[in-house]
């Protein structure tokens, strides 16, 4: 059996196509497939398939489709497990799962030195691709997240074979095919970086030269701040002709970054305190943007918003700063984190999302059109000094919060906790630490770090208790944010909690803070 999701769906067995039937059945499996060996709620598959358009008895049409399915399929390939339906996919049965693999051995045979090996095993990756991913779902309210999240992870394995095939000095055949992703994505620095070094080495020094001269200019007027260190540093070693830039050298990593969004001066702090441990370990680089209303504001907000960047710089934090003036800065935030390509956007959480639970018109561009992963928090009195405490259901943006609170707590040198509900024996319900157990593994596994199981009495008041002694409570959002908000649990944890809480989105692309080597693999397949 053979499910493939990167372009148009299709299931083969036995050297055949299998017939899946019409648009309900396949629109199912597509679902199922984004989920493989998950349980997917009934009531999420009903969202899907027909959205506000439900009919009556939803949930027997749900069941007519799922039936039709199961035909198409071989026995207990699709199972019901309460509360809703689970596909089994065997190592290698999906195509997904095969490209993840295949660039996780090609980056870590470019990590290694092996960059002939790299470049083959990445090819074989991407030519896994038969167009783009879901192609037939294009359209489709459901497929869109994962689409774009699928089309994320393209191109950062095309950027990987672009960087082993530098290595393998293949300059010349690799200048128009970065010139056109250039122009694709004018503001990525990564690929301006790879075009320079390609076009230096085919000995036009001064197109080189050019394209920074480019970038620097789109930079400063797009988003008023300079080229990234790294870029500067390229430019003058071009200059200079330096003997690393020679074939057989490896690029330079990425550079990787935060952006922290400031949105009032007076809660700087409580961003910083979050901020600060995640661009240390490992380095990254902190950006901070200052959006303001009024032209009259801007010489005053920039001033002292080089004077945060300064006191980082003293601190050892790389940092860059940037002020602007905005009528929509949801849209501008979600902008400006897509063209400076961040691992991750904290903001802090609007007043107005606290006082109704749900997001504004702002805030929903931010969550809906960021590629990264987004945290907004919500400051208290204390800092962040302590367990790090994350709810764990092991929804998508539950994912989201246990890679951004392990992470944090391996930076701060702190517990990290797991939280799920205790068994309640006389309505049948079991307790979490099954669930609980899987997170743990899947972080000790791929940050390298343990994770206290910890259970709490069902309820609100169970979590809000065993708050009281965490240092930062790090909680995904619902899977439905956009229509139902935060959700009367989580609005009464991000109301009452006693520490810091950062509410999470998962994004698009793959798992910004976690190591390079598993950026892929962290995203998509550490999974209960």
């Amino acid at each position: 059996m053979e499910f493939r999701i990167l372009g148009p769906l299709e299931v083969w067995d036995g050297g055949g196509e299998v017939s899946l039937g019409g648009p309900k059945p396949r629109a199912l499996l597509a679902g199922l497939l984004l989920h493989p060996n998950e349980v997917v709620p009934t009531d999420r598959l009903i969202d899907e398939l027909w959205g506000e358009d439900s009919p009556e008895d939803a949930a027997a049409a749900l069941r007519v489709n799922v039936s039709r399915l199961r035909k198409a399929l071989p026995q207990d390939v699709l199972t019901t497990r309460s509360p809703g339906y689970l596909i089994r996919v065997e190592p290698n049965e999906l195509d997904l799962h095969r490209f993840e693999r295949l660039v996780d051995e090609g980056r870590d045979l470019l990590a290694r030195g092996l960059a002939a090996e790299a470049s083959e095993r990445l090819r074989h990756a991407l030519s896994l691709w038969r167009g783009p991913a879901l192609a037939d779902f294009a359209y489709d309210s459901f497929a869109q997240t994962a689409i774009a999240r699928l089309e994320e992870i393209r191109v950062a394995a095309v950027e990987l074979r672009i960087d082993a095939d530098l290595v393998l000095g293949r300059h010349h055949e690799l200048v128009a095919e970065l010139e056109a992703l250039v122009a694709e994505q004018p503001l990525r620095e990564g690929l301006r970086r790879s075009l320079m070094t390609a076009l230096y080495r085919s000995g036009r020094q001064a197109e080189a030269l050019s394209v920074y001269q480019h970038a620097r200019r789109a930079l400063v007027d797009e988003l008023g701040i300079d080229p990234s260190p790294a870029l500067q540093e390229l430019e003058r070693a071009i200059l200079r002709h330096d003997p690393s830039l020679e074939v057989g050298v490896p690029a330079p990593a990425e550079e990787r970054s935060i952006l922290v969004a400031i949105t009032h001066e007076a809660r700087v702090d409580g961003l910083l305190a979050v901020a600060e441990p995640l661009v240390r370990h490992p380095p990254r680089v902190m950006i901070l943007a200052r959006l303001v209303s009024h032209a009259a504001e801007l010489r005053s907000a920039s001033a002292w918003l080089e004077e945060r960047r300064s006191a980082l710089e003293s601190r050892g934090v790389v940092a860059r700063a940037a002020s602007f003036t905005s009528t929509a800065p949801g849209e501008e935030l979600a902008r400006l984190a897509t063209e400076l390509d961040v691992d991750l956007l904290l903001a802090d959480a609007p007043d107005e999302l606290l006082a109704e639970g749900a997001p504004d018109e702002q805030l929903t561009a931010v969550l809906a059109d960021t590629p990264c992963d987004v945290a907004l928090l919500v400051t208290r009195v204390a800092t962040p000094e302590g367990p790090v405490l994350v709810p764990f259901g092991g929804a998508e943006h539950d994912w989201a919060a246990v890679e951004l609170g392990a992470w944090f707590a391996r930076a701060a040198d702190a517990p990290l906790r797991l939280a799920g509900a205790a068994a309640v024996p006389e309505q049948g319900r079991r307790d979490a630490s099954r669930l609980l157990s899987h997170g743990a593994l899947a972080v000790q596994r791929v940050l390298g770090i343990s994770a206290e199981p910890l259970l709490t009495p069902p309820g609100e008041e169970g979590m809000l208790e065993a708050s009281r002694d965490a240092g930062l409570l790090v909680v995904g959002l619902s899977t439905r944010w956009h229509r139902e908000g935060l959700g009367p649990a989580r609005l009464r944890l991000a109301r009452e909690a006693t520490p810091p809480t950062l509410l999470v989105r998962r994004g698009l692309r793959p798992g910004g803070l976690a190591p390079p080597a598993t950026l892929t693999h962290y995203t998509w397949s550490i999974r209960p």
